[in-house]
């Protein structure tokens, strides 16, 4: 059983803001025009978020451009979209939120086998420092790679 998988947007940002705990593979609850849209790469995941609501789990901030030929059918381009995910995982998710720093994060949408779905991290914010850290690692990381082609 062949998993055909087509990335079709990715949250860049994400992983040098947070710092990833956890990933979850979750489905979306979308409009035929917006499914067009996001299959043509008109998606964002820039400002997107997910948080639990009543023991449902909804994106906040996605924005999916209307489809050209989607005229009335049309939704908004960041209303709230609800997720799909076993019920025991959004306990467990509830659970981890109420610790301090956690948040959800849209990590990548894409799509498996023909349905749209969402790579979903439970992440902790990083602290500037952190950030800078991240970066003069990636930076000596890359020098060393440098030297060793040059030298080797």
């Amino acid at each position: 059983m062949g998993e055909n998988i087509k990335i079709v947007a990715k949250n860049r940002k994400a992983r040098h803001d947070f710092a990833i705990e956890d990933t979850y593979e979750v489905g979306l609850v979308l409009a035929g025009t917006e499914v067009k849209s996001i299959r043509g790469g008109k998606v964002s995941l820039k400002e997107s978020f997910a948080d639990i609501y009543n023991g449902e789990i909804f994106v906040y901030q996605m924005h999916i451009d209307p489809y050209e030929q989607g005229n009335i059918y049309n939704k908004d381009p960041l209303r709230i979209r609800k997720l799909l995910m076993h019920k025991q995982q959004i306990r467990k998710l509830v659970g981890l939120k109420q610790r301090e720093g956690y948040t959800l994060v849209p990590l990548t949408l894409y799509f498996k086998d023909g349905r749209v779905k969402m790579e979903l991290a439970l992440a902790k914010g990083k602290k500037l420092y952190d950030k800078r850290h991240a970066i003069a690692e990636r930076d000596s990381d890359r020098r060393i790679q440098k030297s060793m082609r040059h030298n080797g």
